[in-house]
């Protein structure tokens, strides 16, 4: 099959990704094969190829924003059939048995295993994930359309909710990227004012036509106090800048894998009168399952922008400067909704 890897060992550089044969994977006990139609390419990726994340599988595949059909089914798989249209995301594998996954907070599993990262995800043309993992995908999506729901929105779902924004709150968003313009539409359909920050111009354009009551520079100080934020940008300088607007008792979510070092916070400007900040962790199957429910019930309309496979190299580097409105998008096989 085709695909790209992360080359290793080798220096850090956004064009990391090596393009050429792989075995095909055969599914094991449990696991789906999955012939890959669309791969979201998410900032996890990005960070993977710059060298800020470490792979933890020599040569891995990365991609965890997976569309695709069953073209296989290991032993003991009922839940789908062949020709079924499902999708893989971050989450690959938890252990299970810890006080975590007992606790229904499987997201902090202490033996999780991500797509992409520890096992090979979507930028190939085939890939294997375990049934249990694998979601069903709306008819109301086509195959690009879905791709980023599966980190993207899932993980803007799980930001908003850890941020915990009142009924018709006041949220503000830091970066507005693939995660935060779904977010950004979830919240709005739920009642909320949204107040987007982002350096990108054309990213300034879409919050306003997607609802956003005020869009500004990513260092601009919101015309309110905001009851909740959401940072996605990886810059940890500006957590306090969003902590400075909040309110009083407001919370602010940090929604990212990887983060820039923040620089030291006052008390008394950005903690005090019950500020809170909030890291986010992963995902659960639960959050994916709501978040599919959500975004049909919407819809949600992700926007996004198609590369050819064979430009994954370039697809990164559009991400790393700003370059990408919405959600980057891989097309790899045949797909529906094109």
């Amino acid at each position: 099959m085709r695909a790209w890897w992360v080359e290793d060992p080798g220096p850090a550089r956004i064009d990391r990704l090596k393009g050429g044969r792989r075995p095909d994977p055969v599914p094991g006990p449990g696991e789906l094969l999955l012939a890959v139609s669309v791969c979201g390419v998410c900032r996890t990726d990005l960070h993977l190829a710059e060298g800020d994340l470490q792979p933890k599988a020599a040569g891995v595949i990365p991609g965890h924003e997976v569309v695709a059909e069953v073209a296989g089914l290991g032993v003991g798989c009922s839940r789908f059939r062949i020709g079924d249209r499902v999708g893989a995301a971050w989450l690959g594998a938890t252990c299970g048995k810890c006080r975590f996954c007992l606790g229904d907070r499987e997201n902090l599993c202490l033996e999780p295993r991500f797509t992409g990262w520890d096992v090979d995800g979507g930028y190939a043309e085939l890939m294997v994930v375990k049934e249990d993992f694998a979601y069903a995908i709306p008819d109301a999506f086509g195959d690009e359309e879905a791709a980023p729901l599966l980190c993207a929105g899932i993980i803007g779902y799980r930001a908003l909710r850890r941020a915990e924004l009142p009924s018709g709150g006041r949220l503000g968003i830091y970066g507005f990227g693939a995660s935060a313009h779904l977010a950004a539409q979830i919240a709005a359909f739920e009642g909320a004012e949204v107040y987007v920050m982002t350096r990108s111009e054309g990213a300034r354009r879409l919050a306003l036509k997607l609802g956003a009551v005020f869009a500004g520079d990513s260092r601009d100080r919101p015309p309110v106090a905001l009851d909740s934020a959401i940072l996605f940008a990886p810059a940890g300088e500006l957590v306090p800048v969003a902590m400075r607007a909040l309110d009083r008792g407001g919370t602010l979510a940090v929604a990212g894998i990887h983060l820039s070092d923040i620089p030291s916070l006052h008390y008394s400007e950005e903690l005090f009168q019950e500020r809170q900040l909030r890291s986010v962790t992963a995902n659960t199957r639960q959050d994916g399952k709501e978040l599919m429910e959500v975004a049909a019930r919407i819809p949600l309309r992700p926007t996004t922008t198609a590369y050819p496979f064979e430009e994954a190299n370039r697809a990164l580097m559009d991400l790393a400067e700003d370059r990408v409105t919405g959600a980057a998008v891989l097309r790899i096989g045949s797909g529906r909704g094109r």
